[in-house]
């Protein structure tokens, strides 16, 4: 039996992708993901003598850190995961991605195969780490502001990632998002998921709201349409699945980030036909593991989870520490990191989206895709540092 995760490289030799079983000094703020309700606190993370920055690399020291363990990789002979890696440049140049970004010129250099897992509806493969814009493309539309979004969403396919998931409610993000793929040329490169909530107003406020981010969006189909936390889900669903079946949405799905309506969401889960759900994930967050996950692994429901970081509570919790030895085995170098291999190692978790505005935190967040993936036994251990 194949594992239930492949690498992109993987995929292209597999012919039924039905066969993969699903069975210093840096500022960060923290997790993100889909939810715009709060904002994570800035957290200062300090590079320990001796020791790997904590928290998020910074630009220099992502970029030599990274090839550095990519090397080690390929020369332990793990050549087709990290095809095309080890031609990392000098990484100096994400200390100046604005500049690099209005120049039109690429800062990655990083072109190698992510984890991908199968969405169960289709077979259809997906980078395990995609990027939230909750609060991070909120933005007036200045240079200034676009500069370093415009660096993430162009670098995020080159990095092997695909996933964007954004939402009306999330202020000015449709609209800049919108505006910088058109500007890229990379519509076709993404995938693409956004939500409705106006449905508690009705019906034609849900589908207002959805013309209006296909325009906010300037494309003519997304590849994602959720109801927003259960905002009339039942009225929207028979909506969605009619955009389904006329092309302007390839997937369908429902979201919560509240806790308090997971009753209502399992019932939903058990009695609709679905191809996503989102929620709240965390390795300091752990309640979706209880109902919500394996739920969804038995209704053949792939899963995006937001707010990674709980907030940014694993900063704040591990402030000023360096990774554990035993964690730096599996190619971890910081915290995001540790976060992140723990939440899309959960066998029923598609894909994650921490909330990415800055390409170093692209970057150290992607580097969280890579193989290899902590085992059952190794998990508990990750949570067990949250206890």
């Amino acid at each position: 039996m194949l594992a239930w995760w492949v690498t992109l490289a993987q995929s292209a030799e597999l012919s039924d992708f039905a066969t993969v079983d699903s069975s210093g000094l840096v500022s960060r703020n923290g997790g993100g993901g889909g939810m715009s309700d709060k904002e994570h606190q800035p957290v200062s993370c300090k590079a320990v003598p001796g020791e790997d920055v904590i928290g998020h690399l910074d630009a220099g020291v992502a970029a030599s850190r990274v090839a550095q363990q990519l090397a080690r990789r390929r020369f332990l002979g793990q050549g087709a995961v990290v095809a095309g890696l080890a031609s990392w440049p000098g990484l100096s140049a994400w200390a100046s991605a604005t500049e690099a970004s209005s120049a039109g010129a690429s800062v990655s250099g990083l072109s190698g195969p992510l984890v991908a897992k199968p969405i169960p509806s289709s077979g259809e493969l997906l980078p395990v780490i995609g990027i939230g814009t909750a609060r991070r493309f909120d933005v007036a539309s200045t240079e200034e502001e676009l500069a370093p979004l415009r660096t993430v969403l162009r670098e995020l396919p080159i990095l092997g990632g695909r996933v964007v998931d954004t939402a009306p409610s999330y202020g000015n993000a449709e609209t800049v998002i919108g505006e910088l793929m058109q500007a890229l040329g990379n519509r076709d490169q993404l995938f693409l998921a956004t939500k409705v909530g106006a449905g508690r107003s009705g019906v034609e406020a849900g589908i207002a709201e959805m013309q209006g981010s296909l325009k906010r969006l300037r494309t003519d189909h997304v590849d994602l349409m959720m109801v927003h936390n259960l905002a009339g889900i039942r009225e929207m669903l028979p909506v969605l699945r009619q955009w389904k079946a006329e092309g302007r949405t390839r997937y369908i799905g429902m979201s919560t980030s509240f806790e308090r309506q997971y009753d209502d969401f399992v019932t939903v889960m058990e009695s609709e036909v679905l191809d996503f759900i989102q929620v709240d994930y965390a390795i300091d967050n752990r309640s979706a593991e209880k109902r919500i996950l394996p739920l969804a692994q038995d209704r053949g429901m792939a899963v995006l989870t937001n707010l990674p970081f709980g907030r940014g509570r694993v900063f704040k919790q591990f402030q000023g520490q360096p990774v554990a030895p035993w964690a730096q085995e599996l190619g971890i170098q910081t915290w995001a990191q540790l976060a992140l291999k723990y939440v899309v190692s959960n066998p029923a978790v598609t894909v994650a989206i921490p909330g990415t505005a800055r390409p170093q935190y692209l970057v150290d967040n992607l580097g969280a895709g890579h193989p290899p993936m902590p085992d059952e036994r190794t998990r508990a251990r990750m949570a067990a540092l949250f206890e």
